[in-house]
């Protein structure tokens, strides 16, 4: 797709304009700064963009102050003493050199015990973490969709787990495929709950429209709740998390 993009700014919030062949407007505000995008139709002039972004001014603003409120965790080095997060438990990093393979393990519900060969560099030690959390992931996945797909009624054809810097999940509805965010191992199990729910009450509904949301509670009476706890979670250096689109007037099917 031929992608034209340009800034321009509208009460002293700079917004980045992309233009695409869409046929409707989307605004996001994406973290960990509160920076602005709008993606629109070719056609629509920069007047008619900034008009938009004026109509939403305070919802952007109070997006922005929410990223600036959340708690962020410094950038990990992988070293022993350091802090890391599974299942929204905190736990305390031991490296031990060893030869051999490299893994990783828990212990006394506290201790993650990384093993490593002498001189491994951190990005390798990240690799080992990151695969171990896409094994854990991986497992409770399966276990969440037998659950979950009877209660909502739908079924996805495949799903996966990724790195997202700017979403917890997506759902492909034409290919019925849904993506998991590899960070919510790190999250209470009640969030990967959460938005495995959500991508699939997509396939009922592909807006953030009166009806989704009357599907969520339906479903899952909880889900603001759930929803809440996520935004509330520590992100990560790396970890973008919470994608904002606007949920009013604007076509969109990514978590909100």
């Amino acid at each position: 797709m031929n992608i034209a993009s340009q800034f321009i700014t509208v009460s002293d919030i700079p917004v980045e304009i992309v233009r695409k062949n869409i046929k409707n407007i989307h605004l996001a505000v994406y973290p960990p700064e509160g920076s602005v995008r709008v993606s629109v139709p070719r056609h629509i002039t920069n007047e008619n963009v900034r008009l938009a972004i004026v109509s939403r001014l305070s919802w952007i603003k109070k997006r922005q102050e929410e990223f600036k409120k959340q708690p962020r965790q410094t950038e990990r080095e992988y070293v022993s003493g350091e802090s890391h997060y599974y299942q929204g438990k905190r736990y305390i990093l031991e490296v031990v050199e060893r030869q051999g393979k490299h893994d990783l393990s828990l212990k006394n519900n506290s201790r993650m015990i990384l093993h490593v060969s002498s001189g491994t560099s951190k990005e390798n030690r990240a690799l080992v973490l990151n695969n171990w959390y896409r094994r854990q992931i991986k497992k409770v996945i399966p276990q969440l969709l037998n659950k979950w797909q009877p209660i909502v009624g739908k079924e996805a054809n495949s799903w996966g787990v990724k790195k997202m810097k700017t979403k917890w999940g997506s759902c492909n509805i034409t290919d019925r495929r849904i993506w998991i965010n590899l960070e919510l191992a790190k999250k209470t199990p009640e969030c990967l709950e959460y938005i495995v729910v959500h991508e699939l009450v997509h396939l009922h509904e592909r807006l953030h429209n009166d009806n989704f949301k009357c599907l969520m509670g339906k479903f899952l009476p909880n889900w603001r709740q759930s929803r809440d706890l996520l935004k509330n979670e520590p992100l990560a250096h790396e970890d973008w998390g919470y994608y904002h689109y606007c949920p009013v007037n604007f076509h969109t099917k990514s978590i909100w």
